[in-house]
């Protein structure tokens, strides 16, 4: 039988070369020279487009107008003036509202993966209410829960609670069932077999859902100041929109992706930790695999 080289070739047990892998001219740029090669491709057509006019300023700001409204809204946050209270504001609504979705979508996603009326009667009506359009129930959390901080913490929680329940229910049902009559067959209780065996194994799928999660929540938290009002930063880019100050609204949206990616950048740093075996190229212990 051939044997693939490092070099990509296949070589016969005599050492004769059959066929050679072609490797791609995309595969050998390292990845941040790709990504800086793409952002200056970007902002090179999207000079292009806001300087032959094909679009209006006050549709699409140039990218050096929004670049200098980033560099204000910057020294605005270091300062300390209003731009830090509404930025505090709506990392408030994030934080609030993923540690209640977290709460809320772990419980049901337990009551979904470890029980089979949980499954059957409780997951259809999960389902059901993600299908709707959650935007809609922005007036109806105000209603409720006020025009305070109170309305966007629900409503983000509300957004971003289904990856959640989903990531956990799968992970409870991703041991292997080997493992279970393993665990069944010494005598572990249903508890015992929930938290050493299905709770470890199923950290992978869990923390999948809590990166959608934490993306998602910044969304919802938005969309709260947008119709029920607020002192964040939906509030500003509302009001900036209003007075057609586009390369604002461009910078402050900028800003809330950095919000998200902290966000998303923390629970890839907790799933790191906790879930070291799932690393790749490592063994069960978290080390490097010879």
């Amino acid at each position: 039988m051939s044997e693939l080289s490092a070099a990509g070739k296949a070589v016969s047990p005599e050492g004769d070369t059959i066929w050679t892998e072609r490797v791609s001219l995309g595969s050998r740029i390292p990845r941040w020279l790709a990504m800086v090669v793409l952002l200056f491709v970007f902002l090179g057509l999207w000079q292009l487009v806001t300087s032959a006019g094909i679009v209006s300023p006050l549709i699409l700001p140039t990218p050096t107008s929004t670049i200098a409204d980033l560099g204000f809204v910057g020294r605005g946050l270091l300062s300390g003036n209003y731009m830090v209270a509404a930025f505090w504001v709506t990392t408030q609504e994030v934080i609030w509202g993923f540690v209640l979705a977290l709460t809320i979508g772990v419980t049901l996603g337990v009551i979904v993966g470890e029980t089979s009326l949980g499954e059957r009667a409780v997951m259809p009506y999960i389902v059901a209410i993600d299908t709707m359009p959650k935007l809609a129930f922005a007036p109806l959390f105000v209603a409720w829960l006020g025009f305070g901080i109170s309305s966007k913490v629900a409503l983000a929680a509300f957004i971003s609670v289904f990856p959640i329940v989903v990531g956990t229910a799968a992970g409870l049902h991703a041991a292997d069932e080997n493992a279970r009559m393993l665990f069944k067959s010494i005598g572990a209780s249903r508890l015992q077999t929930l938290v050493m065996l299905k709770i470890p194994t199923g950290l992978p799928q869990f923390f999948t859902g809590l990166k959608i999660a934490a993306i998602s929540v910044v969304s919802g938290a938005i969309a709260g100041e947008f119709l029920g009002g607020g002192r964040g930063f939906g509030e500003l880019i509302r009001v900036a929109a209003a007075q057609l100050d586009t390369p604002r609204v461009f910078s402050l949206i900028i800003y809330l992706s950095l919000l998200g990616l902290l966000m998303f950048g923390i629970v890839s740093w907790m799933q790191y930790k906790f879930v070291f075996w799932h690393r790749p190229g490592t063994n069960a212990n978290g080390k490097a695999a010879r």
